[in-house]
């Protein structure tokens, strides 16, 4: 027996009812039988010719890597993007958008959390005004059908052999890294080329780049031309990361600085939020009913401090943001993860250095993980601003 949805073949994830046998890994996204073949959906396919409003123009670094990115995909071949954090890479995909929907195909833009969903969506509409831009993620499934599809990674089982480029952002992200299910959806949804994004290497693409199934793009250098903030690491006990944490957000905030603060679990959330309190701290992670609106807030600049699980380790971009990691060497960051943390300093033109802190009571492997490879990129950078270099 093989699911037809998500490819399951072990026999222990089969049941039988009433003479038919069903698959129960991917029950929970509506039932199918064994032998029953998922159609494609029903979409509108218009011919589009469009370009982003860009409100600064890409770099020449940027430009090169956008477009050799659409040469491979035109050449057929599915793609990664290895690009630091805060170097573009959602701006980079805008030319291969444009290639494709010129052509009368379907993108799509799948994104392993529902928050980073909704931020792309919204940057996506300031590009692309014109364009029929929807998301389908939770609390969003009444409508299926735009001329540019976001995502979650879990609505994909909405759309079997529907994309002619799917571009799938920070594949090495939970829930989908480890997850087989989310991989068949993935490979099921496109029926052309995938555009994989991150900004730290997937391990399981490096044997395909190897043998050249899978073609690599880089580009490390952020568009201000700024290296990538390396973090101040503090080797302290536990209940002086307490105080430093403290004493941090104060001084953000008397600089006018907003702070996120990256706790390892929920109830850490909580109480850091109440210890923070005198600075007006609110916190959120996964299981928060008000995440949209405490997100909404923060933006606003409504309050300083934001205390944060890894909920928003990726794709969020607030401008001038500072970031303190508390209880750093907690297993729950491990180096991607801090990566991608400390990835949310720096960002904008006007603001490109920040500050960010990694408090812990020893170095880890993730944490000089972390710094080295951010090191390595600046240098990598430096050397293709300064050939001579």
């Amino acid at each position: 027996m093989r699911c037809l949805r998500c490819g399951n073949e072990d026999p222990k994830f089969f049941a039988y009812d009433q003479g038919v046998w069903y698959c129960r890994r991917c029950v929970r996204f509506n039932r199918l039988d064994v032998g029953v073949v998922v159609s494609p959906p029903v979409l509108s396919r218009r011919t589009i010719h469009e370009k982003p409003e860009l409100a600064f123009g890409l770099t020449s670094a940027q430009k090169a890597a956008s477009a050799q990115a659409l040469r491979y995909l035109q050449a057929k071949k599915d793609v990664f993007l290895y690009a630091a954090t805060g170097a573009g890479k959602t701006e980079l995909c805008y030319e291969s958008i444009c290639a494709y929907l010129s052509q009368g195909k379907k993108v799509g833009f799948a994104i392993a959390r529902r928050q980073v969903v909704l931020e792309i969506a919204a940057r996506l509409r300031q590009v692309f005004p014109r364009l029929r831009i929807v998301e389908v993620c939770q609390g969003h499934t009444t409508q299926l059908d735009g001329d540019l599809i976001v995502c979650t990674i879990h609505q994909l089982y909405r759309y079997p052999q529907t994309f002619d480029l799917l571009i799938l952002d920070e594949l090495d992200a939970f829930p989908y890294a480890g997850s087989d299910l989310l991989r068949a959806f993935v490979d099921q949804a496109c029926a052309g080329e995938k555009l994989c994004l991150s900004a730290t290497m997937d391990p399981g693409l490096e044997e395909d780049i190897r043998q050249k199934r899978v073609e690599i793009v880089t580009l490390f250098e952020r568009p201000h031309g700024k290296p990538l903030v390396v973090p101040d690491v503090w080797r302290v006990p536990l209940w002086l990361q307490w105080i430093l944490t403290i004493g941090y957000c104060g001084r953000f905030t008397k600089e006018g600085k907003q702070t996120l603060v990256f706790v390892p679990r929920k109830k850490d959330a909580r109480i850091m939020a109440m210890v923070l309190r005198g600075y007006g701290a609110r916190y959120i992670h996964a299981a928060c009913n008000d995440k949209d609106e405490v997100m909404e807030a923060f933006r606003q600049r409504k309050f300083s401090v934001l205390v944060t699980t890894t909920l928003l380790e990726r794709g969020i971009t607030i401008p001038g943001v500072q970031v303190v990691v508390f209880h750093g060497d907690h297993p729950v960051f491990n180096a991607a993860s801090l990566i991608q943390i400390f990835g949310r300093v720096g960002r904008k033109f006007d603001d490109p250095y920040g500050k960010g802190v990694c408090l812990c009571a020893r170095t880890n492997e993730a944490i000089r993980s972390c710094v080295s490879t951010i090191e390595w990129m600046n240098r990598c950078a430096r050397s293709a601003l300064s050939p001579n270099e």
